[in-house]
């Protein structure tokens, strides 16, 4: 992949949308709900505030995360679907 984040923005690949519920009812693509945990790909350097001092970044490249439903916008490299988000738009790293 050639794209590589700026300051304290994210890229996450998204995790794949539940095909099959708990109840194991199959899920038409029109009922797919948008996922809201993906894994981080690409960190940027961190947060530069106005002293000129960077903040590093809380997220690294491997991490699972928890964010917001409209979060990060949605890019689309080598056939690969992509988000970019500030690091303040994701809520949790999942462990």
């Amino acid at each position: 992949m050639n794209l590589t984040p700026l300051h304290d923005r994210v890229i996450v690949k998204a995790a794949k949308p539940e095909e099959v519920s708990k109840g194991g009812i199959i899920i038409p693509d029109t009922a797919k709900e948008k996922p809201m945990q993906g894994e981080v790909i690409a960190v940027g350097t961190g947060k530069q505030s106005e002293d000129g001092k960077v903040t590093p970044m809380a997220v690294k490249v491997g991490d699972t995360v928890l964010y917001g439903k409209y979060a990060g916008t949605e890019v689309t490299v080598d056939g690969e679907e992509f988000l970019i988000m500030r690091e303040s738009d994701i809520f949790a790293v999942v462990k």
